[in-house]
């Protein structure tokens, strides 16, 4: 209707937030089940699919939108641009974004399932902006490849985002170390218990976002097996680790001196 590839940018963006939106609360609702014999994690990682897709289709969004722009810029005639309406429609959809970003914002900081759908809205918020100011431009000056400018622009927003929640997700699905957490801190703090001489064998990973699951083979002083003091001593590691490096789930093998000398394919 007015002509404007930037606009058209803009409503391919929230049309894929509206995809992901859907997406993030269909993968939402199947991370809720409980663990089975089979999914023994239960389902938290349907976010990091959900997470995966969305990324996805931002990317798809940007390639799309940047041969749209550059086609224009080289010479393709992209027909006459309306300023007048491209700005009422642009600010419709600035006050839309806002109110999502507001209602997404709380859960942004939880989960990468509702951080990639908040970045998505908080990319076609700036979206918005850009589109109003390039309708601006060609409403008082006539430049009509401000049109394209803009789109350049909404896309070189969509693509580091894109970039940021693929990164994310191929994390946890390489099962890295979490971004914000230190081996060597947390194996420091085991030491540090009494009873404990050494750690080893140790494993970091995450199944989604804030549910970090540990494990590791701590050798313990004789008196602690010999003296029925294992218990207390798992428990004190696993308050260790839910305290102050918010492991999700923690799983220990105490054994001896030595016994680490029989173990197939050990590691630090």
């Amino acid at each position: 209707m007015t002509g404007s590839l930037a606009l058209l940018a803009d409503a391919g963006h929230m049309f894929s937030d509206l995809a992901g939106l859907l997406i993030a609360f269909a993968a939402t609702v199947v991370a809720a089940r409980p663990a089975t014999d089979r999914q023994t994690f239960g389902y938290r990682r349907a976010e990091v699919f959900g997470a995966l897709l969305n990324g996805l289709i931002l990317v798809g969004v940007a390639i799309s939108v940047t041969v749209g722009a550059l086609t224009r810029l080289l010479g393709a005639d992209g027909g006459e641009v309306r300023a007048a309406p491209m700005l009422v429609v642009a600010a419709i959809g600035l006050v839309a974004n806002l109110a999502a970003l507001l209602l997404l914002r709380p859960a942004a900081s939880t989960s990468i399932n509702m951080r990639g759908a908040y970045l998505e809205v908080l990319g076609d918020t700036l979206g918005s902006v850009a589109v109003i100011v390039a309708a601006a431009v060609i409403l008082f000056t006539g430049f009509e490849q401000a049109d394209a400018i803009a789109s350049l622009l909404i896309a070189g927003m969509i693509a580091p985002r894109a970039f940021v929640l693929l990164r994310d997700v191929v994390r946890v699905f390489s099962e890295s170390v979490p971004v914000d957490t230190d081996v060597a801190e947390i194996r420091r703090h085991l030491l540090a218990t009494s009873g404990v001489v050494a750690v080893h064998d140790v494993h970091v990973w995450a199944i989604t976002s804030g549910a970090h699951v540990f494990s590791a083979h701590v050798v313990v002083e004789a008196s602690v097996l010999s003296g029925g003091g294992s218990g207390a001593l798992l428990d004190a590691l696993s308050s260790c680790l839910a305290e102050h490096f918010d492991v999700d789930h923690s799983t220990f093998q105490l054994e001896p001196a030595g016994h680490a000398e029989h173990e197939d394919n050990p590691h630090l």
